[in-house]
């Protein structure tokens, strides 16, 4: 006979503690040596694609050559292009797009607020709400997000 839990002691998640959870384990496949981000895109309660910051496919990880930036003693939030990876959110607008998966509507979810690279991709993909976990203070793509009508909660 199944043993039946009582709520006390099994808690069931939210939908957005559940997202949470699964962006932090996507940040594990990281391969930037100074921060690990994940992003996944939800719409409808379902995942529609996941990204960690990275090299682009096939090309050596910064694990392997180390970190350009880091050398030159380059602050975090700038001279992204100087950078051998793409951003989490890059990556997951970016499979979405080799897929044919449409991000109109959808919802991000990140370990960390994205940058204002990210946010411009984010606006003219659609997105209508980006949740985060931690700060990345970005002042211009918490103004642009903030003027296209992106929602942005922290959780």
């Amino acid at each position: 006979m199944a043993k039946t839990i009582s709520k006390q002691q099994y808690e069931r998640p939210s939908w957005d503690e559940y997202f949470m959870d699964i962006v932090r384990l996507v940040s594990r496949r990281s391969t930037c040596l100074r921060r690990s981000v994940g992003a996944i895109l939800v719409k409808d309660k379902r995942i529609l694609a996941t990204g960690y910051n990275g090299a682009p496919s096939g090309l050596r990880h910064c694990v392997e050559v180390g970190c350009l930036r880091e050398k030159m003693n380059i602050s975090s939030g700038e001279r992204h292009e100087l950078c051998r990876g793409l951003h989490a959110e890059q990556n997951a607008i970016i499979q979405s797009a080799l897929h044919g998966v449409s991000l109109k509507g959808a919802a991000l979810y990140s370990t960390n607020h994205p940058c204002v690279i990210c946010a411009k991709m984010i606006i003219n993909a659609g997105i209508e709400r980006v949740y985060y976990g931690d700060g990345y203070r970005d002042k211009m793509a918490e103004e642009m997000l903030e003027e296209a009508g992106v929602k942005v909660i922290r959780l």
